[in-house]
Protein backbone atom coordinates (compact mmCIF):
# COMPACT_ATOMS: atom_id res chain seq x y z
CA UNK A 1 0.00 0.00 0.00
CA UNK A 2 1.11 3.36 -1.09
CA UNK A 3 2.34 5.96 2.13
CA UNK A 4 3.23 9.79 2.12
CA UNK A 5 6.89 9.13 3.55
CA UNK A 6 10.25 11.70 4.39
CA UNK A 7 13.04 11.20 3.18
CA UNK A 8 15.90 13.43 4.30
CA UNK A 9 19.37 14.78 3.09
CA UNK A 10 21.85 17.23 3.71
CA UNK A 11 25.04 18.66 2.67
CA UNK A 12 26.86 21.60 2.72
CA UNK A 13 28.19 24.35 0.04
CA UNK A 14 31.40 25.65 -0.43
CA UNK A 15 30.56 28.84 -0.46
CA UNK A 16 27.95 32.08 -0.18
CA UNK A 17 27.62 31.93 -4.18
CA UNK A 18 24.65 31.31 -5.98
CA UNK A 19 27.09 28.37 -7.84
CA UNK A 20 28.07 26.86 -5.14
CA UNK A 21 24.31 26.37 -3.57
CA UNK A 22 23.09 25.19 -7.06
CA UNK A 23 25.94 22.74 -7.14
CA UNK A 24 26.11 21.54 -3.74
CA UNK A 25 22.47 21.24 -3.97
CA UNK A 26 22.17 19.17 -7.14
CA UNK A 27 24.71 16.85 -5.98
CA UNK A 28 22.34 16.12 -3.30
CA UNK A 29 19.37 15.82 -4.89
CA UNK A 30 20.89 13.42 -7.87
CA UNK A 31 21.99 11.40 -5.10
CA UNK A 32 18.67 10.99 -3.32
CA UNK A 33 17.45 10.04 -6.74
CA UNK A 34 19.91 7.55 -7.25
CA UNK A 35 20.01 5.66 -3.90
CA UNK A 36 15.95 5.61 -3.39
CA UNK A 37 15.45 4.79 -7.56
CA UNK A 38 12.98 8.44 -7.55
CA UNK A 39 10.10 8.65 -9.65
CA UNK A 40 9.86 12.09 -9.60
CA UNK A 41 6.15 11.34 -10.28
CA UNK A 42 6.16 10.17 -6.64
CA UNK A 43 7.57 12.95 -5.29
CA UNK A 44 4.66 15.29 -3.42
CA UNK A 45 7.32 18.05 -1.93
CA UNK A 46 10.58 18.71 -0.81
CA UNK A 47 11.47 21.71 2.06
CA UNK A 48 14.77 23.40 1.89
CA UNK A 49 16.41 24.80 4.42
CA UNK A 50 19.82 26.10 4.59
CA UNK A 51 21.83 27.74 7.69
CA UNK A 52 21.69 31.62 7.99
CA UNK A 53 25.34 31.96 6.45
CA UNK A 54 23.92 30.82 2.72
CA UNK A 55 21.48 33.14 1.89
CA UNK A 56 22.98 33.93 -2.05
CA UNK A 57 20.56 31.68 -4.14
CA UNK A 58 17.26 29.68 -3.45
CA UNK A 59 18.50 25.95 -2.75
CA UNK A 60 14.87 25.08 -4.86
CA UNK A 61 16.74 26.43 -8.36
CA UNK A 62 18.56 23.25 -8.38
CA UNK A 63 15.77 21.23 -8.16
CA UNK A 64 13.93 22.97 -10.84
CA UNK A 65 17.11 22.77 -12.95
CA UNK A 66 17.31 18.98 -12.81
CA UNK A 67 13.27 19.08 -13.75
CA UNK A 68 11.68 19.07 -10.64
CA UNK A 69 9.04 21.28 -12.34
CA UNK A 70 5.77 20.23 -11.09
CA UNK A 71 6.69 19.45 -7.80
CA UNK A 72 5.81 21.66 -4.36
CA UNK A 73 9.10 23.42 -3.37
CA UNK A 74 9.81 25.26 -0.53
CA UNK A 75 13.06 27.13 0.96
CA UNK A 76 13.63 28.51 5.11
CA UNK A 77 16.53 29.31 7.00
CA UNK A 78 17.77 26.65 9.67
CA UNK A 79 17.09 28.01 13.36
CA UNK A 80 20.51 29.71 14.61
CA UNK A 81 21.86 27.00 17.31
CA UNK A 82 25.17 27.80 18.63
CA UNK A 83 27.71 25.49 16.69
CA UNK A 84 25.35 23.66 14.15
CA UNK A 85 27.04 22.88 11.34
CA UNK A 86 27.87 25.89 8.97
CA UNK A 87 27.09 26.09 5.21
CA UNK A 88 24.52 23.50 5.37
CA UNK A 89 21.36 22.61 3.20
CA UNK A 90 19.01 20.33 4.21
CA UNK A 91 16.15 18.72 2.26
CA UNK A 92 12.62 17.24 3.48
CA UNK A 93 11.54 14.97 0.60
CA UNK A 94 7.72 14.17 0.92
CA UNK A 95 6.93 11.25 -1.74
CA UNK A 96 4.44 8.73 -2.27
CA UNK A 97 5.89 5.25 -1.91
CA UNK A 98 5.66 1.55 -1.44
CA UNK A 99 8.76 1.40 0.49
CA UNK A 100 8.95 1.03 4.29
CA UNK A 101 10.73 4.03 5.73
CA UNK A 102 13.63 1.21 6.82
CA UNK A 103 14.44 0.91 2.95
CA UNK A 104 14.93 4.52 2.09
CA UNK A 105 18.20 5.75 2.42
CA UNK A 106 18.86 9.60 4.06
CA UNK A 107 21.52 11.05 2.57
CA UNK A 108 24.47 12.92 3.72
CA UNK A 109 27.27 14.75 2.09
CA UNK A 110 30.27 16.62 2.19
CA UNK A 111 30.71 18.23 5.80
CA UNK A 112 27.18 17.40 6.56
CA UNK A 113 27.98 13.75 7.39
CA UNK A 114 28.98 15.20 10.92
CA UNK A 115 24.75 15.76 11.05
CA UNK A 116 24.75 11.85 11.38
CA UNK A 117 27.34 11.42 14.27
CA UNK A 118 25.54 13.95 16.49
CA UNK A 119 22.29 12.49 15.87
CA UNK A 120 21.39 16.26 14.71
CA UNK A 121 19.01 14.94 11.96
CA UNK A 122 17.02 12.19 13.94
CA UNK A 123 19.93 9.52 12.90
Amino acid sequence: MTKLRGLRGATTADANTKSAIVSATSELLAELVSRNELDLDDVAAAFFTTTQDLNAEFPAVAARKLGWTQIALMCGHEMAVPDAQPMCIRVMVLLNTDKRPDQLDNVYLRQAVNLRARGVDGE
